[in-house]
Order: structure tokens, then sequence, then C-alpha cells
């Protein structure tokens, strides 16, 4: 049984143990979540904004991810999938599926479209099974999903 929360004020302190996995995996974008979100320029508090983290029985964040305002865009009907990672011994359970879907149901209120970027092939197979188009038609993302149907 896993829990979706939104994480608001501050990040959970097991943050670190998804930040050390997604760096052996060869990612720094979770640096960059607990950086920015420390420092405050970027902490998904904005209208149309938001982070969660999704917890296993034990209280164990094992997958964390995000939606901004499109920061490469001036298109306010743009938001951004940001920060998106699932530990590697907890995938294939259905976490990215249902982080995900509660993301993109938050976005449907505040946009039209959703983009993201990924330049990995599991990362391209996921976004596309869940309905995510490969597109290069708005700046700097590699997939997008039209959130109006």
């Amino acid at each position: 049984m896993f829990l979706v929360k939104q994480l608001q004020s501050q990040l959970p302190e097991n943050i670190n143990r998804l930040v050390f996995e997604s760096k052996r995996e060869g990612f720094r974008f979770l640096v960059r979540l607990v950086d920015d979100f420390l420092v405050g320029t970027n902490t998904f508090s904005a209208s149309g904004e938001i982070l969660y983290g999704v917890f296993d029985e034990k209280g164990n964040l094992v997958g964390v991810g995000g939606l901004n305002k499109d920061p490469y865009s001036t298109d306010k009907t743009l938001g951004r999938l940001r920060r998106f990672y699932v530990d590697p011994n907890y995938r294939r359970h259905g976490i990215g599926r249902l982080l995900l879907h509660t993301i993109i149901e938050f976005a449907k209120d505040h946009y039209d479209q959703l983009v993201l970027y990924t330049d990995t092939e599991q990362g391209d197979k996921f976004y596309t099974s869940m309905g995510f188009l490969r597109s290069q038609e708005f700046g700097r993302s590699s997939h997008h999903l039209n959130l109006t149907k």
C-alpha cells in the first residue's frame, strides 16, 4: 500500500536516500530539487504548482514528482512535469503510474498541456504508455500530453 502526499513547507528527512539512489543512476535532478527547495528558488508553491511524495507502509519516501508552470515558455497554459523519480527498488509496482496520474489530475485544473523532458529509453516507454506523445513541439521538451481532451 502506497500513499501519495503533497510535500509543502519542507522536504521529508528521508529524501536523501532517494537523492543517493538517483545519483547512482546518473541523475542529478533530485540534487537540484533539494537545493532549489532549500534556497527557495523552486518550492512548487505558486498557483498551479505542486510537489508530491509517495510513501510506503513504513513511511519511507519511495517516489517524488512535481508540477511547475513551464519555466521555458511564456504560454501560461503549459505545465511542466519536474523532478519525477521512483526508487529503483520500488519500480514495476505501480508507483510511477499512481504518482503521474495524481499529478495529471491536479494539472487538468490549471493547464491545457503538460510537457516534460526525458532522454532515457525507459522514461520514454513509461511516459508514452501513460498517453504522452513524443514531440518537440514545445521548447525544451521531449513529450507532451493534451489535458483538454
